[in-house]
């Protein structure tokens, strides 16, 4: 059995600037973070890939929002946005790391789960929905459609009103019988992308998608305990975590464990909607017997994997 890894990916690192969002853009990064992966999987590691996709999830909200607009067009309700995104970013990954499997005449296989995540109806986000989502909107149009579809709309710091959801905690990951297999058959396996398309589970089992976004570092951190993954890598912007971060005595970090990440935490280092999700889904990982986990950016990932960068948490 080869060592399993789970990768988490943002889906911001598949746009690399304003002025490059376009689908054969995110194609082109997707191409470039796909090559360091397979210099993992060269090495040895079974890889599972867990992604982000609010970008991508905010370019098909824009589509439908606009589209709506023109007689019998609908639009896509946000649990259906998840699913389009995961096809559409698992299609990208999928077919680059295959050409480069190719390229370098190495016999694996890439495929993508369309994934479910299973959230707590009573999720306490629920009551407090706080995760922006959609265009701007003016007053009388985001009040008129909070009357007419219930949505929870707030203003944005003086640019206009937008639509907030909640953003639950996963809980269980619905196809994790099929990744495993793929898993155990040394398939690289793209899966709960963006988190997972949340659903709410009645009491005879049944599924139903509800508006939500779920953090892809919690998720990805639950698909590695789920896995019983060795190591859990997140790729971000950044070749370390830092102390202090954009300030004048920042500190980069090397080697970190589980009790000083928990009083960085404490000590307040690490930005709510950055950097800490993804301490806190490392810390989780490494509680349910996770080896090592290493936050670095794409093309330093197999430096980091020989120690030589990135950011190494480990149990204490």
């Amino acid at each position: 059995m080869e060592r399993v890894a789970v990768v988490a990916i943002g889906g911001n690192s598949l746009i690399k600037d304003e002025k490059h969002k376009t689908v054969e853009d995110q194609y082109q990064a997707a191409k470039e973070t796909c090559f360091y992966i397979a210099d993992m999987i060269e090495d040895g590691w079974t890889v599972a890939i867990g992604h982000g996709n609010g970008p991508q999830v905010g370019f098909v909200l824009r589509r439908s929002e606009i589209a709506h607009k023109v007689e019998g067009m609908h639009e896509v309700p946000l649990d259906v946005c998840g699913a389009d995104t995961q096809g559409a970013i698992g299609y990208a990954l999928q077919q680059n790391l295959q050409n480069e499997f190719l390229r370098r005449k190495m016999k694996k296989h890439a495929a993508t789960v369309v994934t479910q995540v299973v959230v707590d109806r009573n999720d306490p986000s629920f009551k407090n929905p706080t995760k922006p989502i959609g265009g701007f909107m003016t007053e009388e149009e985001a009040k008129a459609r909070a009357e007419r579809e219930g949505w929870v709309v707030v203003e944005d710091a003086g640019r206009g009103w937008r639509r907030v959801v909640a953003s639950p905690i996963p809980q269980r990951i619905v196809e994790l019988e099929a990744v495993k297999t793929l898993i155990d058959a040394g398939v690289v396996t793209i899966t709960v992308g963006g988190g997972g398309i949340p659903v709410i589970e009645d009491e005879e089992g049944n599924l139903r998608g509800v508006a939500a976004v779920i953090d892809k570092d919690y998720a990805s951190s639950l698909l590695a305990r789920s896995l019983k993954a060795e190591l859990f890598v997140i790729s971000t912007a950044v070749e370390k975590v830092f102390l202090n971060f954009n300030k004048p005595d920042q500190k980069a970090i090397d080697l970190m464990t589980v009790s000083e990440a928990k009083r960085y935490i404490q000590e307040g280092h690490f930005a709510k909607g950055s950097m800490l999700p993804k301490i806190q889904a490392i810390i989780w990982f490494l509680e349910a017997g996770g080896k090592k986990a290493i936050i670095t950016n794409p093309e330093n990932i197999a430096r980091a994997l020989r120690g030589e960068t990135g950011t190494h948490i480990v149990p204490d």
